[in-house]
């Protein structure tokens, strides 16, 4: 890899064009793209979705398809792109080339990821890299106006190579213009706890990614109405259950790097109150989210 002056934006070429990225099997921080854990971009169960996630607020916009072959792209085929956004950020901290077109091992991705290299593991790889290729997005984030909507897929176009006689090489992927432009810019990626990776439930990462993004370091933490994250979430889930997959969140206090409780209201309404555990404990004046600082 050769060195070279950090992009602002990647230009816009075709595959043909594009340099070839090849990822760096060292150890590094796993990095996610804001922008992916504020709002309802992926399915947070694992049985095939085919009803699209339709989100709007304000001038945001997010739509999102699958096929019926392979459904929505989930929440845990989401690792790929936290691994790829991990490389895209280490190689241009260290100075390096970034491309959208990236060239790993399944080994790679999958030991980055947490999840194990067995042939089941690999073919489960290449089931997620068809989901996120085959879901298309429509989104007005980060477009001026929120009129105009971006469309892409989350990924290109993905294969595996081989040498001349058959031996696997790796694969390769393209990735889309909107998520390699939202990881180059430094504001809009965060640093997220490796641990995240064995978090098993749907909600239950999907809530780390929106704490994580909203967290800080407030003193008296942020509280968010249930209401509003379910709305927030794109759940196909009735509400009832998804408050009672949020208390065992609580219960079970399994995000990590933050403390979570359940505030109940005069009018018989709850809120999710969270805060970094290196913020100190809880106090009474929790920042109550205002609906646009999570919608």
């Amino acid at each position: 890899m050769s060195l070279h002056p950090r992009q602002e934006r990647p230009p816009r070429l075709g595959r043909d064009q594009l340099e070839l990225f090849r990822a760096m099997p060292i150890a590094m921080a796993p990095r996610d793209a804001q922008d992916l854990m504020a709002y309802p971009f992926f399915a947070l169960g694992k049985s095939r979705r085919v009803q699209p996630i339709d989100f709007q607020s304000g001038n945001v916009r997010v739509r999102v398809e699958g096929t019926l072959e392979h459904g929505l792209a989930t929440i845990w085929d989401a690792d790929i792109l936290i691994w790829a956004a991990s490389q895209i950020v280490e190689a241009r901290d260290q100075g390096y080339r970034t491309s959208r077109l990236m060239q790993a091992t399944p080994y790679e991705i999958l030991n980055f990821i947490g999840r194990g290299t067995s042939a089941r593991d690999y073919q489960r790889l290449k089931a997620a890299l068809d989901r996120l290729q085959s879901t298309s997005v429509a989104t007005s984030i980060r477009e001026t106006t929120g009129r105009r909507l971006h469309r892409f897929s989350w990924i290109n176009e993905w294969k595996e190579r081989a040498d001349a006689h058959g031996k696997p090489l790796g694969l390769e992927l393209i990735l889309p213009d909107w998520f390699y432009a939202g990881v180059l810019e430094e504001s809009l990626v965060l640093t997220i706890d490796p641990a995240y990776f064995r978090l098993t439930g749907g909600i239950e990462r999907w809530l780390y990614r929106l704490v994580r993004k909203h967290g800080g370091k407030q003193a008296g933490g942020w509280q968010f109405p249930f209401r509003h994250l379910y709305l927030k979430s794109g759940s196909l889930s009735r509400f009832s259950d998804f408050a009672l997959d949020l208390r065992g969140i609580v219960s079970r206090q399994s995000l990590p790097g933050y403390r979570l409780a359940v505030r109940h209201k005069a009018d018989g309404s709850e809120s999710l109150t969270f805060k970094s555990l290196s913020a100190g404990r809880f106090s009474t004046s929790a920042d109550s989210a205002k609906p646009e600082d999570i919608l």
